[in-house]
């Protein structure tokens, strides 16, 4: 049987893709922001004991394809690099599905002097112009993490109990799993109630999060205190990532270190966390703010695609 060696996107789509990076590096370009590169394989890998990281054995020891460029962009930033982004490929072991591929294309970068407002200000510009005569694009809707859970799910998520969550999860249709823990049934929630529900046909962002779901966030003191993060929602769909910048290496240091413990809980690898992110930090990270956009479901969404495999050329089943 002859081997199946056509791309699986369109000549279509493809040039769709080639146009919206040419228009996302023209972006960058006017505004002064450095595109860099930086190594896909390194000692160390994430300690988010949600993510997979694929291990590649070498002659000098065993490095790990990065799961996302972070970690080495504020080694730049600490080293004085300014405002940068970049365009690469990254690598989640054990993700596949309609949105979902294994290696897939991340647009990352970092505002000096930025909080997390002003980001979403950028992304939104950078959304019209790369999305600009492909599809209509109109200002996206803004909501904090706790307006959107209780407009959307009937839930307020900084008072819940893991009890409050499954029974919102029943009234929305949803299977309760009982062992969930309280993050991972707020993450349930969110992804299956309020993403859809928030930007059904249009974009929304969510912002100051749970201090327990702060990944790489600085916190801002209150009642409750909140994290500096947001994702940005695409017609129901996470499309971006984004920090106000944790800039304490002790806070971050703790924070691997109890992602790690989570890990040995569940019986997970434990990974070798970043040293040299670390000494950054402990250096000097300058205040800003940076986020990661999917590419590949941006395409999917400009090119009106049903499956995240049809938005790129050779997809993980005949890579």
């Amino acid at each position: 049987m002859t081997a199946n060696w056509r791309p699986k996107a369109s000549l279509t789509t493809m040039q769709l893709r080639a146009r919206m990076l040419s228009r996302i590096r023209a972006f960058f370009a006017a505004r002064d922001v450095m595109e860099v590169e930086t190594p896909a394989l390194a000692r160390s890998a994430t300690t988010d004991p949600h993510i997979a990281s694929f291990k590649v054995a070498t002659a000098d020891g065993d490095r790990y394809l990065h799961t996302s460029p972070e970690f080495a962009m504020k080694r730049l930033l600490a080293a004085g690099s300014g405002d940068i982004y970049q365009i690469c490929k990254v690598y989640r072991a054990d993700e596949t599905g309609r949105h979902h591929n294994p290696e897939f294309s991340l647009l990352e970068w970092y505002r000096l002097d930025f909080d997390h407002h002003a980001l979403m200000d950028e992304i939104e510009a950078l959304l019209a112009e790369a999305l600009r005569d492909l599809h209509e694009f109109g200002a996206a809707r803004r909501f904090t993490y706790r307006e959107a859970f209780v407009a959307f799910a009937g839930l307020d998520p900084l008072k819940a109990s893991r009890a409050d969550c499954a029974a919102a999860a029943i009234r929305h249709g949803l299977e309760a799993h009982q062992a969930l823990d309280l993050q991972r049934w707020l993450e349930l929630i969110m992804s299956q109630v309020v993403a859809p529900a928030c930007a059904p046909d249009g974009f929304a962002f969510i912002y100051d999060f749970p201090v327990n779901q702060a990944a790489l966030a600085r916190i801002r003191p209150g009642t409750p205190p909140v994290a500096e993060r947001f994702e940005l929602i695409g017609y129901g769909l996470e499309m971006a990532n984004g920090f106000h910048e944790l800039t304490d290496a002790g806070e971050q240091r703790a924070r691997f270190e109890r992602e790690l413990d989570i890990r040995r809980e569940h019986g997970a690898p434990i990974m070798p966390m970043d040293e040299r992110l670390l000494a950054a930090l402990a250096y000097r990270l300058p205040d800003c703010s940076g986020v990661a956009l999917g590419l590949d479901r941006l395409v999917m969404l400009a090119a009106d695609l049903d499956h995240i495999s049809a938005a790129m050329a050779f997809p993980w089943e005949n890579a």
